[in-house]
């Protein structure tokens, strides 16, 4: 009898690790890149990612039991918008953020994007904040690895400002938003935050220079277009829901 038990322990030993392989392998993987850049233009004023941008869309994902990676142009911590630190930007994801001691951990030690390999990922999440503007938008790293989760059929997430990313990104010759439908940061909205003359450059122009049908909804309310793989959110509030389609199509591609 002893012998009968100690198999079926082993048995089911077995079978719990083959388990729980099976369920690592099966869990998506996303990696979010965060800008780098600090300086808001000439004016002397911080930037950064924006806060709910971040948060929100992580443990959207995470929560579901999306496993994330964090990637900067440049490793390590990446800067915060002060704004969006502001009581009066403050969620229920801030503030679980501001708690959250093994996500800061994971902030302050972001991998460095030029070390980053697509194939390690099924798909890619750009938040915003006006700090993308100025690095990501012109990083040859992050268009590359772009271009690389595109051509593999993997889906690309972005909100707010992060679309400038896609800026200089092409395909074939082509730039990638050519003929795509998307949204971003609207002139409306930047003009509302009094920043049309800091920034390089407007990213609702920017997107439409390029070739692509840029729509938006109304000024701070949530919106968001999805065209093939490319998902992308107006503004802040928008970041859930940027999230939650994303996750329709991670789960999708099982």
């Amino acid at each position: 009898m002893k012998k009968i038990a100690l198999i079926a322990t082993i048995i089911l030993t077995a079978n719990s690790i083959v388990a729980t392989a099976q369920n690592k392998k099966d869990m998506k993987k996303v990696l979010f890149v965060l800008t780098s850049h600090d300086k808001l233009g000439d004016t002397g004023e911080k930037t950064g990612y924006w806060t709910e941008e971040f948060a929100a869309p992580y443990y959207e994902l995470a929560d579901k039991g999306v496993q994330i990676d964090i990637a900067t142009p440049l490793g390590g911590q990446p800067p915060i918008d002060p704004k969006s630190e502001d009581p009066a930007s403050a969620t229920e994801d801030t503030k679980r953020l501001d708690k959250d001691n093994a996500l800061l951990a994971k902030l302050k030690n972001t991998i460095k994007l030029a070390d980053v390999k697509e194939s390690n990922y099924d798909a890619i999440f750009y938040p915003g904040g006006h700090g993308p503007l100025w690095d990501l938008a012109t990083d040859k790293n992050s268009a590359a690895l772009i271009e690389k989760f595109y051509t593999s059929k993997k889906p690309l997430a972005f909100v707010c400002h992060s679309p400038a990313v896609l800026k200089n990104v092409k395909v074939n010759g082509d730039y990638l938003v050519k003929g795509k439908k998307l949204t971003g940061f609207s002139n409306t909205e930047e003009a509302a935050v009094g920043l049309t003359k800091v920034v390089p450059f407007l990213l609702e122009d920017a997107l439409q220079a390029n070739g692509a049908h840029y729509s938006k909804g109304a000024d701070w309310n949530p919106y968001a277009v999805v065209d093939g793989l490319l998902i992308t959110g107006q503004n802040p509030a928008s970041s859930k829901l940027v999230a939650e389609k994303l996750l329709q199509q991670l789960n999708a591609k099982k």
